[in-house]
């Protein structure tokens, strides 16, 4: 505990030297006094101004990196909602530019679950009468 920026061990010490110097009598009515002046002193308007402004100045640096923190954030918060705009923005685009290969084809609704022939113009070069298949594309492969 400190009382005006004087420890308890200075307090002691400045207390038996005032003991010394001005005796017992003497050391009563310096309390007295010296009682009277540190009360006019901390009740008076100015040192409640002293107060306020000291309180200030300790937790100025505290303030001014809160206030500082929030503008950086407000700041990145309007560039990530410009982003964030501009990316739903490009996705709209692809999705429409996409929606052609997504989309399945109209298809002919009259051949339902019966299997698609292969077309008779389709051929594997090497052998006219195979027609392409998966089967047929891998031995050819591994002819190569």
């Amino acid at each position: 505990m400190e009382i005006l920026g004087i420890g308890p061990l200075e307090l002691l010490f400045i207390l038996l030297i005032a003991l010394i110097v001005l005796g017992p009598r003497d050391m009563a009515k310096a309390g007295k006094s010296l009682g009277r002046f540190l009360r006019k002193i901390v009740t008076s308007p100015e040192w409640r101004t002293v107060q306020k402004a000291s309180r200030e100045l300790r937790y100025l640096p505290n303030r001014l990196m809160r206030e500082a923190a929030m503008e950086d954030i407000s700041k990145d918060l309007s560039d990530i909602n410009k982003i964030g705009g501009q990316i739903s923005q490009e996705v709209k685009s692809v999705e429409s530019d996409l929606s052609s290969w997504t989309t399945p084809p109209e298809s002919d609704h009259s051949n339902l679950g019966e299997p698609e022939s292969p077309s008779p113009t389709t051929t594997n070069p090497s052998n006219t009468s195979n027609p392409i298949t998966p089967a047929n594309l891998d031995k050819t492969k591994s002819k190569s």
